[in-house]
C-alpha cells in the first residue's frame, strides 16, 4: 500500500479514511504578446531571432543556463493545510508576522 501524508503538516493521509488534496503547479515565462504593426509584418524575423539569441546567449550566467525554465510541482495536503492553502497560496500572511523581543 503507497503511504501518502500531508506535505505541509506531515499528518498520514489514508486512502478512503480522510480527505485528501492534490495542489499542482507550474511555473513558467509569461509570454505578453504585443499588438503587431504593418511594419512588424515587413521586418525579416529570422534575422531578429537570430540576433536576440545570440544576445541573450552571451548574456546569461552559468546558473541562468542549469536553471530550468518550467517547473512543475506536486503536494499532497490534508483538509485543513488545504485550507490555509485556499486562503493565502502564497504565505504572505505568514510571512508578516514578526515576533520582536520586549528588550
Amino acid at each position: 500500500m503507497i503511504q501518502v501524508s500531508c506535505d505541509l503538516c506531515g499528518k498520514d493521509l489514508r486512502p478512503g479514511e480522510k480527505q485528501h488534496y492534490v495542489v499542482k503547479i507550474d511555473v513558467y515565462p509569461a509570454h505578453d504578446p504585443s499588438q503587431l504593426t504593418e511594419a512588424d509584418l515587413e521586418d525579416d524575423h529570422l534575422q531578429a531571432v537570430s540576433e536576440i539569441l545570440s544576445d541573450e546567449e552571451s548574456d546569461l550566467t552559468e546558473l541562468e543556463l542549469e536553471e530550468p525554465v518550467h517547473a512543475r510541482h506536486r503536494f499532497d495536503l490534508c483538509a485543513e493545510c488545504r485550507k490555509k492553502f485556499v486562503r493565502d497560496p502564497l504565505s504572505r500572511e505568514a510571512n508578516m508576522h514578526f515576533d520582536f523581543s520586549e528588550n
